[in-house]
């Protein structure tokens, strides 16, 4: 067993919990964790990944309406990356390429 001392935090309190602890729990710094009380208990366990499905995906889109849509970017290469020949400018095909072996 382990007694810690409750600390403030902000406008909040917390515990520090050990490196031990952290690993017998099978958590790190930032991971996320279920609290739940239970019979005057603390349980800090680590929280369950939300499974997202297609179908709960599309109901958030139509509930939170085309308004609230992310905004479209138009991505274009960065010019270092962009490759400027012939072929990419459309001004041989690939069969030119090919023939030229």
């Amino acid at each position: 067993m382990t007694v810690l001392q409750v600390g403030k935090w902000g406008n909040s309190s917390g515990i520090r919990l050990s490196k031990a602890v952290l690993d017998e729990l099978g958590i790190k710094q930032g991971d996320t964790v279920q609290l739940t009380v239970k019979d005057g208990k603390a349980i800090i366990e680590p929280a369950k990944p939300k499974k997202f499905t297609l179908e709960w995906i599309i109901s958030e889109m139509k509930r939170l309406g085309p308004e609230n849509a992310p905004e479209t970017v138009e991505w274009v290469p960065i010019p270092e990356e962009a490759i400027d020949d012939e072929y990419s400018r459309g001004e041989i095909m690939l069969d030119d390429i090919l023939k030229r072996g």
